[in-house]
C-alpha cells in the first residue's frame, strides 16, 4: 500500500483529449452498451440522441419530415430543418459541451440540452459523417472514433433543402457483435409520431404519422376494452390521455419534450395526484384514491424549458419542484386537470356516469377484500426481514441514481430469478452476483389465478411474498427489480409454471410486461464436451453444429433441471452471456381471448386442439449412447 502511495505522482494525473472520455466511460452517456437485444441497449439509445435533433427542429417550426434508413448496422438520419451552422458543424458534434441549446432563443423546449447526445454517437461509432445544408451552401465531415478523418470546410451545393444528415455506425469493438432490431426502432418512431402530430417519419419504406397524438398512442397500446371513450385533452405544453379497463393496476405512459420517461418522475407523480383529485372532487364523494385509480390507462406530455433529468439517458424527470414558465410542474398540470377535466366531465354525462360506476366497483372489491388485505399485508411484513423465499440483493432498480457510474449501472442491471423448488434456486443462489441478482424460490406449481379476483393476491402465500419482495402492490413505480426473469425447467412441467407465473401478471400486473421489465431465462439443453473443450448448446440446431466442431467421441449431457447444473456451470449462464426472452405484450396479441382459451376452464376444448395437432415423430435421431442423462 506504502509502495503504491509513493508512486502516486504526476504521470497518475490525465488529460484526456477530444472525446476519448466517452469511449472510457460510455456507461455515463449512453447507460449499458449492449449488442441490441433488449430495449434499452445503448446502440438505440445513440439514434435517440441523433433523431432528438430533429424531433427538436420540428418542434421549433423547421421540417415536417426526417428520413432514417438502417443498412448492415449502418443508421441514416436526415432532416429538413435549419442544418447545423456551418461554421461551427464540426465542432457541435466532436467538442463536449458545445451546442446551441444552451440559448434557449434558439431551442426553448428541446430535450438535448447537455451538449452531449451526438458528440457521444460520434465518439462511439467505428464511422461517423455529418453533412449540412444551408442555404445553397454545405459542408461535409467524417470522423472514425470520435477523432475527425475529413472535412469539405463550406462549399456550395446544388441541394435545395436545408437540413442535417449524420449517419453512423456503432463500434463493434465496443458494443460486440450488435445488430438493431427494426420492431424496437419502429416502436420508438410510433413515440415520436404520437407526440408531434403532423411530423412525418419514414424508416425503411414504412411511414409512421399520427393525427390524434395521445389519442392514437392509447388506441395502439391498449390490451384490454375501455370502459368508456379515451378522455383526450390538449393545450400549449401539454397532452392528457386516459380512459379505464377491467384490467388491475395502473399504467402510464408519461413524456417531457417528446422524451419517453420510462420511469416516470415530477410529471407522472403529479398526474396520478391531481387526476385522482379532480374525479374525486368532481363527484363530491368520499373515495379512496385508490379506488380512482385502479384500472386506470393514461399518458402524459409536457414541455417544459430546461427540463432536469435524473440521467443522462432521460428515462426519469428529476424529483426537484420543476417549473413551467415559473409555476411548478405540480400546480401546472394539477391547474390544467381541474379545468379541463372538470368541464369534460360535466359535458359528457355518459362517460361520468361509466367512470363513477367503475369507481364504486372498485371500491366493493377493495372493501370486500379488505380483512385478508390486512392480515396478508401484517404477514409478509413479519417475513420481510427474513423472507425464506427470497435471496435478495444488495442493488435495487428503487435506489435512487447518483453520480457514481458504476452504481447507476447495476441498478439497471438489477433482476430477480423466479425458480421452481429448492435445487434450482440453490443452484442459481450459489453462482449468481449477489450485488445486482436475487433470487425467488417458489414451492411446486403456483395457482392458476386466470379469472380471479385480486383477493387471490392476499391469501395465496406465495403471490402475496413475491408481490412483497417485487415492491409492486402499489404500483410498479416502486418496483425493486429492473427485470423480473422467471428462471423454469425446459420440459412440460417447466414450461406450465412459466405459463402459470406469466398469466399471474397478466391478470394483476400487465404494466410489469407492457414496461418490459418481464424476461424468460434461456438455459442450455445440451452440454458437448471433450478434454480440449466444451460447448453448451440451447437448441437442437446446436448441438448438431457442436458435434461437427467437437468432433469424434463427444462427452453429451442432456439438462433436465436447473438443479442438474452445477453452480460453477450456472454461473456462466446467469452472467454476462445470459441469454434473456422478452416477454411483450402488444394489442394484436388479443391477450383476453389468448388466457381465456389456455387457461381458463375450457379443458374438453383444450383437449381436443391438443389432439387435432399432436404429430408422432416415427424417425426420432437417437442420442449416442455414452450420453449422461
Amino acid at each position: 500500500m506504502q509502495e503504491l502511495i509513493n508512486n502516486y505522482d504526476d504521470s497518475n494525473i490525465i488529460t484526456l483529449e477530444g472525446l476519448e472520455h466517452v469511449r472510457r466511460r460510455p456507461g455515463m452517456y449512453i447507460g449499458k452498451l449492449g449488442d441490441g437485444t433488449h430495449r434499452d441497449d445503448g446502440i438505440y439509445v445513440l439514434l435517440k440522441e441523433v433523431l432528438d435533433n430533429s424531433i427538436d427542429e420540428f418542434r421549433m417550426g423547421f421540417g415536417k419530415t426526417v428520413d432514417i434508413s438502417l443498412e448492415e448496422g449502418l443508421v441514416s438520419v436526415r432532416d429538413y430543418g435549419r442544418g447545423i451552422p456551418l461554421g461551427k458543424m464540426v465542432e457541435a458534434v466532436s467538442i463536449m459541451n458545445t451546442g446551441g441549446k444552451y440559448d434557449s432563443k434558439a431551442f426553448k423546449k428541446s430535450v438535448g440540452l447537455n451538449g452531449v447526445g451526438t458528440k457521444a454517437v460520434n465518439a462511439l461509432s467505428d464511422n461517423f459523417v455529418v453533412q449540412s445544408f444551408r442555404e445553397g451552401l454545405m459542408r461535409r465531415a467524417e470522423f472514425e472514433q470520435g477523432k475527425l478523418k475529413s472535412d469539405t470546410e463550406i462549399i456550395s451545393s446544388s441541394e435545395k433543402t436545408s437540413g442535417t444528415f449524420i449517419s453512423f455506425r456503432p463500434d463493434n469493438t465496443l458494443f460486440e457483435n450488435f445488430s438493431y432490431k427494426e420492431e424496437y426502432i419502429e416502436s420508438m418512431l410510433r413515440n415520436y409520431a404520437y407526440l408531434n402530430t403532423g411530423l412525418t417519419i419514414n424508416f425503411n419504406g414504412k411511414k409512421f404519422f399520427s393525427k390524434n397524438g395521445l389519442l392514437d398512442l392509447l388506441n395502439e397500446n391498449l390490451t384490454s376494452k375501455a370502459l368508456y371513450p379515451i378522455i383526450h385533452l390538449k393545450d400549449e405544453d401539454i397532452e392528457i390521455a386516459f380512459t379505464h379497463s377491467d384490467q388491475y393496476g395502473e399504467e402510464y405512459y408519461s413524456f417531457v419534450n417528446g422524451q419517453h420517461t420510462t420511469q416516470g418522475g415530477t410529471h407522472q407523480s403529479a398526474f396520478r395526484e391531481a387526476v385522482a383529485r379532480t374525479i374525486k372532487e368532481f363527484y363530491n364523494k368520499n373515495m379512496e384514491v385508490a379506488d380512482i385509480r385502479n384500472g386506470i390507462i393514461a399518458a402524459v406530455s409536457i414541455s417544459v424549458e430546461e427540463p432536469v433529468f435524473e440521467s443522462q439517458t432521460k428515462t426519469k424527470l428529476g424529483s426537484r419542484d420543476m417549473s413551467k414558465d415559473g409555476v411548478s410542474v405540480n400546480k401546472f398540470i394539477s391547474d390544467f386537470l381541474k379545468k379541463e377535466l372538470d368541464n369534460y366531465l360535466h359535458r359528457n354525462a355518459e362517460t361520468a356516469n361509466t367512470l363513477q360506476q367503475k369507481i364504486q366497483e372498485s371500491e366493493k372489491e377493495r372493501k370486500a377484500i379488505a380483512g385478508v388485505t390486512k392480515l396478508a399485508r401484517e404477514r409478509a411484513k413479519k417475513v420481510n426481514l427474513h423472507n425464506r423465499k427470497l435471496r435478495d440483493c444488495r442493488v435495487h432498480y428503487n435506489d435512487s441514481p447518483g453520480k457514481d457510474e458504476t452504481k447507476n449501472r447495476m441498478i439497471e442491471e438489477s433482476a430477480i430469478f423466479i425458480t421452481e423448488g429448492d435445487s434450482a434456486s440453490g443452484s442459481i443462489t450459489k453462482s449468481r452476483d449477489v450485488n445486482t441478482q436475487a433470487v425467488f424460490s417458489l414451492r411446486g406449481k403456483p395457482l392458476n389465478s386466470y379469472g380471479l379476483t385480486k383477493k387471490v393476491v392476499y391469501e395465496n402465500e406465495e403471490f402475496n411474498l413475491l408481490q412483497a419482495a417485487l415492491n409492486i402492490e402499489e404500483g410498479i413505480e416502486g418496483l425493486r427489480y429492473n427485470k423480473v426473469i422467471v428462471a423454469t425447467d425446459a420440459d412440460v412441467d417447466g414450461m406450465h409454471i412459466r405459463l402459470l407465473i406469466i398469466t399471474f401478471f397478466l391478470q394483476f400486473f400487465p404494466d410489469l410486461i407492457k414496461k418490459g421489465h418481464v424476461y424468460i431465462l434461456q438455459t442450455p439443453l445440451f452440454r458437448i464436451r471433450n478434454k480440449k473443450e466444451t460447448l453448451y448448446c440451447y437448441s437442437e440446431e446446436e448441438r448438431l453444429a457442436a458435434l461437427e466442431k467437437i468432433g469424434a467421441n463427444p462427452e453429451i449431457t442432456r439438462f433436465k433441471g436447473l438443479g442438474e447444473i452445477s453452480p460453477d456451470e450456472f454461473k456462466h449462464f446467469i452472467g454476462k452471456d445470459m441469454r434473456l426472452d422478452q416477454v411483450s405484450l402488444k394489442k394484436e396479441d388479443a391477450v383476453s381471448e389468448l388466457l381465456a382459451f389456455y387457461m381458463g376452464k375450457n379443458t374438453a376444448e383444450r383437449q381436443n386442439f391438443i389432439i387435432d395437432r399432436l404429430v408422432i415423430e416415427e424417425d426420432l435421431e437417437d442420442i449416442p449412447a455414452h450420453t449422461n442423462a
